[in-house]
């Protein structure tokens, strides 16, 4: 074996900075990439939610962290975040815009029980994180079982073959009541979709076991890769169950990759290579074997450590070529090439030494060295956009290497970078740091060890520093019955796991919470491989050192504002006057003038949700024939699907214990008159009802008129002039403006569109297409909730509505429109009983899950807070989990249990 003759170097700082102010190229790239982290701060997000996974009908309760990526501290640059439920179809299915105080933010989200069963994910950012890489938006994927179909649980397994260039699938499903006992000899109808696509149908019967089998065929493997499988199960006569169970693959096909550490392969350096082998369905998968060279001799032995990651070290010779021989558990075979080894280069290594120091090695072959023998190599370390340590040497023979003290790092992700003497990249390494004064101690202490039902809990709460120096933080503490939310650690959502490493890391990480729980040698070690093999770029080191910064779209937001732009014939109006005006909670008028380009903005606004506003334009001569496009305000598509690996195919059987006490639960709400269902079905049922109207303003209810016209009657007429016509008897139009017979002669009827009223020649501004339905009221009964503006009869006409809760109307005529922004959404207060209260329903049974929630658990200048709440019906382990940062950036997470008998 070759030796190595290796410089080390170490380096104070002092004597660094002396040597930098000499290298102008060094100092130009710390320039630059200062400068590009000051205008591109960059802020990261991490919801706490009380639970793991949820019900139909549930409330998601949760707090926001929002806090700066370079400092963790909490972000002083929004003060506006969005909340999206997006589902499995990567649709929104709502939005919430919610205020942040220093970086805080909380609310909920109400999951309608009218929502399917399934995976679904929340995903959060502010309006200035748009300008960066979506893949660092906050994302959560949990899931959401179906109540009112809690009687059928299925259990689905796959089993993958391929034949003639096709992918073969057999599905197994069991199905069985809640209660365990299957569904025998029953009728099974079901489709299957692949690629969005309905590529078969059929009918079967389950067993004596309750299993029905469902062979589903691939025909274009090279690219379809997933589907749906959407059955129905046939209870008894009439009584109908269906379920919709993704096919997450159609094969069981296993890939490895190796990444060498620092980026190649050399000739003649022996370097270690990680590898990682993953699933068609995303997930890691264990594999063992050992590396070959081409004349079959033996270098290297490969077995997986810890989701199907691992790493081997080799000695690569000259004209050599490698290979993995690789043995998966059903004991079949299959070789993968390793990278082509480079017959010249340079690459950079990091191996920890003991607890407290990391050996940084630079190490290259001769024939590299005997190139740049003597030239300048720089390794430059950064975190979260902090240079946090430089160091340059002249090359030697071999390379350089200097031990560095793990506690001049922070804690996170560190990047390490070589740089040639031309300040040119030349090799990776990402390391993981821990540093005990970034964390902060948080102590729980209930004031008993054990509880009866519902008795009260006073819990103690500290946070210190690691110096023992108590801190004022700002934390959130969920409490949940674990013997009806069953939790697995390792897959949880942190604030350790989201903060620390799933912000800042690419491509879908497995288990994060895996590397924060119980830490121990392994999992540190595990960690490191993770780092060596997961993709990561939240900047690119070559646009910083051509000074190509991106551009940035858009602002921070401060207040709520509304912004458009104003134009005639395409050109911008200049000057024009806008009106901006609702009647929603009290009339609202403000007006603002357009700039040179058209444009208009009113901010330091303050509106709830559902807030609706008509804005109106003019020119500077007071003309109305202009066109007003307003901005959309942190509306941001959904570009990233969910990743295959995070869903489930088995949603009700994993969480059959939740969805049964969950059923329970709110049905004694339910019948104590705490809670009410507009929407919520029967326990089965085969056809889910919907309301007559979707989004109706009409204030006798949706649908309570003389008339209903529906978006079907309005798809091919050329305006609401020709389409209304003659609909309704003793309703004329005239000059674009409705009148009813049994009022002619007095004013027009009054148009109200989605809630507000309008002037009576505005009919024919609206685009029929654009319209939900029309409710035509005659002067009468119906009219009469109007008060005298209803006196001549009343149009309302309701607006199609877009996803997360936005409707921009744009394409009225010249000079009005409609337009219904995010506005902010209404906080709820958690509900906790407080049983030592006389006026408090006792005889009703308490079925919570979540036993306690609050956001805004904050400690004082002694670093104490104290929070008590009853405990619910449930006995068994009740856990605590307490999470948060104080004002400097510590993050600090607490987990306790305590009995209840």
């Amino acid at each position: 074996m070759r030796k190595f003759r290796f410089i080390f170097l170490l380096f104070i700082a002092s004597i660094f900075v002396a040597f930098v102010a000499q290298d102008d190229k060094l100092k130009q790239v710390i320039d630059n990439f200062n400068k590009f982290h000051t205008s591109h701060t960059q802020e990261k997000i991490y919801l706490h939610t009380d639970k793991p996974y949820y019900a139909t009908g549930d409330q998601i309760w949760f707090k926001a962290y929002v806090v700066d990526a370079q400092t963790m501290r909490p972000s002083a640059l929004s003060k506006i975040m969005y909340v999206d439920l997006i589902n499995q179809k990567n649709q929104v299915k709502k939005t919430l815009r919610l205020p942040l105080t220093a970086g805080f933010g909380w609310g909920n989200i109400e999951l309608a029980d009218s929502l399917k069963e399934g995976n679904y994910r929340l995903r959060a950012y502010t309006n200035w994180m748009r300008n960066f890489d979506e893949a660092f938006f906050y994302n959560q994927t949990f899931k959401v079982g179906d109540i009112r179909s809690s009687q059928v649980i299925t259990q689905t397994n796959y089993e993958f073959s391929k034949a003639d260039g096709k992918e073969l699938v057999v599905a197994k499903i069991n199905f069985k009541n809640v209660d365990g006992f299957p569904y025998v000899n029953r009728e099974v109808n079901y489709t299957v979709e692949l690629d969005g696509r309905q590529t078969e149908k059929g009918k079967t019967n389950t067993d004596d076991k309750g299993n029905a089998i469902i062979n589903i065929t691939n025909n274009k493997p090279e690219i379809i890769k997933s589907g749906t499988l959407s059955t129905a199960l046939k209870i008894s006569e009439g009584t109908i169950v269906n379920k919709s169970i993704p096919i997450i693959s159609t094969s069981n096909q296993i890939d490895v990759q190796f990444f060498p550490e620092g980026g190649d392969m050399i000739t003649n350096v022996r370097s270690r290579v990680a590898f990682k082998a993953v699933g068609s369905d995303g997930l890691g998968k264990t594999i063992n074997g050992y590396i070959q060279d081409n004349t079959g001799k033996k270098v290297a032995n490969i077995s997986t450590r810890h989701a199907g990651m691992g790493y081997f070290s080799i000695y690569p010779e000259a004209n050599l070529t490698y290979e993995a021989v690789v043995t998966f558990t059903d004991g079949s075979e299959k070789k993968f090439p390793l990278p082509a080894v480079k017959p010249e280069g340079i690459i950079l290594s990091a191996l920890e030494r003991g607890k407290d120091s990391l050996l940084l090695r630079v190490q290259t072959n001769d024939v590299y060295s005997s190139a740049h023998l003597g030239k300048n190599f720089t390794v430059l370390a950064q975190s979260s956009g902090n240079i946090v340590y430089t160091a340059a040497a002249k090359l030697s023979k071999n390379g350089f290497a200097t031990y560095l003290s793990k506690a001049q790092f922070p804690t996170g992700i560190i990047q390490l970078t070589l740089f040639n003497d031309q300040m040119q990249p030349l090799s990776e390494r990402l390391i993981f740091n821990s540093n005990s004064k970034d964390f902060l101690n948080i102590e729980v202490k209930p004031d008993k060890e054990a509880y009866t039902k519902r008795g009260k809990v006073n819990i103690a709460v500290t946070a210190k520093t690691a110096e023992n120096n108590p801190m004022v933080s700002s934390l959130s503490m969920s409490v949940i019955d674990e013997g009806k939310v069953p939790v697995k650690p390792e897959e949880e959502h942190t604030i350790l796991s989201e903060l620390l490493l799933k912000s800042d890391l690419k491509g879908y990480i497995e288990n994060p919470n895996y590397y924060f729980h119980e830490v121990d040698d392994k999992k540190k070690a595990d960690l490191d491989v993770l780092l060596m093999t997961q993709g990561w770029r939240r900047f690119n080191w070559q646009n910083l050192i051509t000074n190509t910064l991106s551009s940035l779209n858009f602002k921070p937001e401060k207040t709520l504002s509304i912004a458009g732009t104003v134009t005639n014939n395409k050109k911008p109006v200049v000057n024009g006057n806008v009106t901006v005006f609702s009647s929603s909670g009290g009339t609202f008028i403000i007006q603002a003038k357009t700039d040179e380009a058209g444009k208009f903005e009113i901010d330091s606004l303050l509106f709830p949700d559902s807030t609706k506003f008509v804005v109106q334009a003019r020119t500077i001569k007071d003309k109305k024939f202009v066109e007003i496009v307003m901005d959309e305000f942190g509306k941001h598509p959904v570009q990233t699907p969910f990743a295959k690996s995070e869903l489930s195919a088995n949603i009700n059987s994993s969480m059959a214990a939740y969805i049964k006490n969950s059923k329970s639960q709110y049905e004694e709400l339910l019948k104590n008159g705490l809670i009410t269902r507009s929407i919520m079905l029967d326990e089965i049922s085969v056809v889910e009802k919907r309301e007559k109207l979707q989004n109706s303003s009409n204030l006798n209810g949706g649908g309570n008129a003389d008339r209903v016209i529906t978006a079907e009657e309005l798809q091919n007429a050329p305006n609401l002039e020709f389409a209304l016509q003659g609909k309704v008897a003793g309703m004329m139009i005239q000059n674009g403006e409705i009148y009813f017979m049994r009022n002619m002669g007095g004013p027009p009827a009054q148009i109200i569109l989605d809630g507000i009223f309008v002037e009576a020649d505005f009919l024919n501004t609206i685009a029929p297409q654009d319209v939900e339905s029309v409710e035509i009221m005659k002067p009468g009964a119906l009219t009469s909730i109007y008060g005298t503006r209803g006196g001549s009869g009343v149009i309302v006409i309701n607006t199609k509505r877009g996803g997360g809760n936005y409707t921009s109307t744009n394409t009225y005529t010249p000079g009005l429109i409609a337009y219904q922004p995010i506005g902010f959404t209404a906080m709820k207060q958690f509900y906790v009983p407080a049983y030592d209260k006389a006026e408090t329903k006792k005889d009703m049974a308490d079925f919570r899950s979540t036993i306690y929630w609050n956001p805004t658990v904050i400690t004082d200048t002694t670093g104490n807070a104290k929070v008590n709440y009853f405990n619910a019906d449930g006995t068994g382990t009740y856990r605590i989990v307490v999470e948060g940062l104080d004002i400097y950036g510590r993050l600090g997470r607490k987990v306790i249990r305590y009995k209840v008998n």
